[in-house]
């Protein structure tokens, strides 16, 4: 055996030698220049451990858009509530695979050195919502501590169990690759939120209105709120109060009084379920910031809506809210539910398909066994979209047979002709899904003119919340369009996608585009911010000096890593394992 290969398998069971020390990149604030120090990682002593914790070693941490949101909000990110950067400054990378180097004596019977995970981003501890590589040290470091909140977190352990045959690239990228899959399976309620706050908004005129079923008698919600509504429905309402043991509060007054009261009112703090019923076109405005997290909008009759209206569309992404509707006289039939997977046999387009998310949107649309008949993909960059071609050639020439797959760019077309020119390859009969990857507002709205029938908008670029665009609502009643976002993913999502990519069903191997060590961290953020590089750039942590590099590049810089990539020159397990043996210390 060759020393580089015993050096090599000593890593895989995490039984090499511990330095005395250890590598990070921590952010101080927002802003590049806050990266590091003098632009390089700081070096510390390595990490001990408590008896309930565990010493991970970071191999493989794949370089995310989130992270640059990190970078250009500083404390103000969400994520971070206000934490002094400068005192406590945030390690990202929230894309990581780990092995277990050092095992705290009360875990030895859960676990033990060589033992490789991935680790689930989303963390809740006692109820706080905590984040691997926000509020917890993340994968830009070569080492880190796993304490009690990631092993015995709100739903149970955070780390999942990664087989020694799969690639450390291969088990980071299942996150992204998760977040992409969760997006598709988006749980949204028909009906409303068992023990939550509804507000329903009437036309202030008499009605025919009727409640049908909207919630479920064994469940209904502890406190309605009303303004506008008139009887028939008031008594309705009066009348399963009693019955259904809810609380109902009216505002009898005109909406120049309403709706500030509902605004300075602290007994409800929000609303899960708000339904408007022939609303005047200023009223969802007005009243869309007080919709909680995952509520649902639902519209009945908007016949008075004769125009867009300013959508946050930011919230529909980070706090899944659902607009729904019906052109009926009942409020039950506004709520049904929704499909968020991919219409079998149906037509999608992808918008922006060109970057490192949106090529695994392409990618799983292109392996999916039922998938749709119809796939178009588009960015503003032809070469961007060449590379997308190139890479999934061979999905492509296998789907051939029974899907149309088109690739396509604006060439100098405004955005409204070019998406004329999109809805015309479906003899205008529009798309059942139409996935937006590019964060822009303005793409979003226009997009809402591709959407066929019972069509479904996943607005999957991460959009800040308060970004508005002008949507015209009555197509959610007359057309039954609807709008998905999700934000991150669960458990079960990644440990589906691990499964997949463990078993061979998808590939996340193939979004890799290049590989770094960590001092070309810094560089390789500059890298996603300016879409350098057309796929993921994944860091090696335990490798300090190697230059961020392009996988067709390996060529001539790691000949014989080059030789074992797969076709058109994608990332592969093999590859990987010589990358480390050249290179590791």
């Amino acid at each position: 055996m060759t020393t580089d290969t015993a050096k090599l398998e000593a890593y895989q069971k995490g039984t090499a030698q511990l330095p005395a020390q250890s590598w990070l990149w921590p952010l101080y604030g927002a802003g590049l220049e806050n990266l590091g120090v003098d632009d390089k990682p700081i070096v510390e002593p390595l990490p001990s451990i408590h008896a309930d914790e565990l010493l991970v070693r970071h191999d493989a941490v794949g370089l995310c858009f989130s992270d640059t949101k990190i970078v250009r909000a500083g404390e103000t990110h969400p994520r971070l509530n206000g934490r002094d950067m400068r005192a406590n400054p945030v390690v990202m990378g929230h894309e990581v695979a780990l092995t277990v180097v050092k095992v705290g004596e009360q875990l030895k019977d859960k676990f033990k050195v060589g033992d490789r995970f991935i680790a689930q981003s989303d963390v809740y501890f006692h109820g706080i919502g905590l984040a691997y590589g926000y509020a917890l040290q993340g994968g830009l470091s070569q080492y880190n501590v796993i304490g009690e909140e990631m092993l015995e977190g709100d739903e149970g352990c955070y780390l999942l169990p990664v087989q020694p045959t799969t690639g450390y690239a291969e088990a980071a990228l299942t996150e992204p690759w998760a977040c992409v899959v969760a997006s598709y399976d988006v749980p949204y309620r028909d009906k409303w939120k068992p023990g939550g706050n509804v507000l329903i908004v009437g036309p202030y005129a008499p009605t025919e209105y009727t409640l049908g079923q909207p919630y479920d008698p064994a469940n209904p919600p502890a406190h309605i709120w009303t303004t506008g509504v008139r009887f028939p429905m008031l008594q309705e309402l009066r009348e399963r109060m009693d019955a259904d043991k809810f609380l109902l509060t009216e505002i009898l007054t005109s909406p120049d009084d309403a709706y500030p009261r509902l605004m300075r009112s602290s007994d409800h703090q929000g609303f899960d379920d708000i339904v408007f019923i022939d609303p005047e076109p200023t009223a969802y405005e007005i009243i869309e910031p007080m919709a909680r997290k995952g509520a649902v909008i639902a519209f009945v009759t908007p016949n008075k809506m004769n125009g867009p209206v300013m959508v946050d569309v930011g919230r529909l992404h980070y706090d899944n809210i659902y607009l729904t509707g019906t052109t009926t006289n009942e409020i039950g039939s506004a709520y049904r539910p929704i499909r968020t997977e991919l219409k079998a046999g149906g037509r999608a387009v992808f918008i922006g398909a060109a970057g490192p998310m949106g090529q695994m949107h392409v990618q799983r649309a292109l392996q999916a066994a039922e998938g749709p008949r119809q796939i178009v993909a588009t960015d503003l960059v032809p070469e961007r979209l060449a590379v997308v071609e190139q890479k999934y050639a061979q999905l492509i020439e296998a789907k051939k047979a029974t899907t149309e797959i088109s690739l396509r760019t604006p060439e100098g077309k405004s955005g409204a002709a070019f998406n004329q020119d999109l809805l015309a390859m479906t003899g205008g009969e529009g798309y059942d899904d139409v996935v937006v990857l590019a964060p822009s507002a303005n793409v979003v709205a226009g997009a809402v003119s591709l959407m066929a029938k019972d069509g479904v908008m996943n607005i999957f670029a991460g959009l800040p919340t308060g970004t508005k665009a002008p949507i015209d609502v009555r197509l959610v009643a007359s057309k039954g369009l609807r709008f998905t976002g999700s934000s991150g993913s669960m458990i079960r999502d990644l440990r589906n996608m691990l499964n997949a990519a463990e078993s061979g069903e998808l590939n996340p191997n193939l979004s890799v585009a290049a590989v770094s060590g960590l001092n070309d961290t810094k560089l390789g953020i500059e890298g996603v911010m300016n879409q350098t590089y057309p796929g993921k750039i994944v860091v090696y942590p335990q490798i300090l000096d190697f230059p961020i590099t392009a996988l067709s590049d390996l060529k001539t810089v790691l000949p014989e890593v080059y030789a074992l990539l797969g076709p058109n020159e994608s990332w592969t397990v093999e590859a990987e394992r010589e990358f480390l043996k050249e290179l590791l210390p």
